[in-house]
């Protein structure tokens, strides 16, 4: 019977909508903010309004619940702990996102695009990575950014 009551009230808890003020900010948790410039190897410079997620909470959060994102917005999640293998998933995201890979210096590794919203898949970083910027899927092709393009931002050398 306790497992029975249990369940049930396992079962209500997540039938229960969205808390309002995540409906409405779209976030759990604080963000600060920043802008910064991807330069491709063409030479084009993209700008970008993001969000940064450095503390734990914030990397967990990060862009879960969203509904929608600003076309030049999106979110760097930076790690402690140098270059390492990074891995992000889709669970409780709602939008498809492009997902860029960073080294240290600010360089692009590697780019996941396209992810699939609410996937538990692990989207690898397949090398050692310092950071991870998601921004709306499709943007990295409509703006022809690729491995190697850099990324200029107070956080990479």
């Amino acid at each position: 019977m306790k497992q029975f009551l249990s369940l049930l009230v396992l079962l209500a808890a997540a039938a229960l909508p969205v808390p309002p003020a995540v409906a409405q900010s779209g976030s759990l948790v604080v963000f600060g903010t920043g802008e910064l410039t991807i330069e491709t190897a063409a030479g084009a410079n993209h700008t970008f309004q993001v969000e940064i997620a450095e503390t734990t909470p914030q990397r967990a959060q990060g862009l879960m619940f969203r509904r929608q994102m600003a076309a030049d917005a999106g979110m760097l999640f930076l790690f402690e702990g140098g270059l390492r293998e990074r891995a992000m998933w889709m669970k409780n995201t709602l939008i498809p996102l492009d997902m860029l890979f960073i080294d240290e210096a600010g360089e692009i590794l590697r780019i996941e695009q396209r992810t699939v919203p609410h996937s538990l898949r692990a989207i690898r970083s397949g090398q050692p990575a310092a950071a991870v910027l998601e921004l709306n899927a499709g943007t990295t092709s409509r703006l022809a950014i690729e491995p190697g393009d850099r990324v200029i931002h107070p956080a990479f050398n």
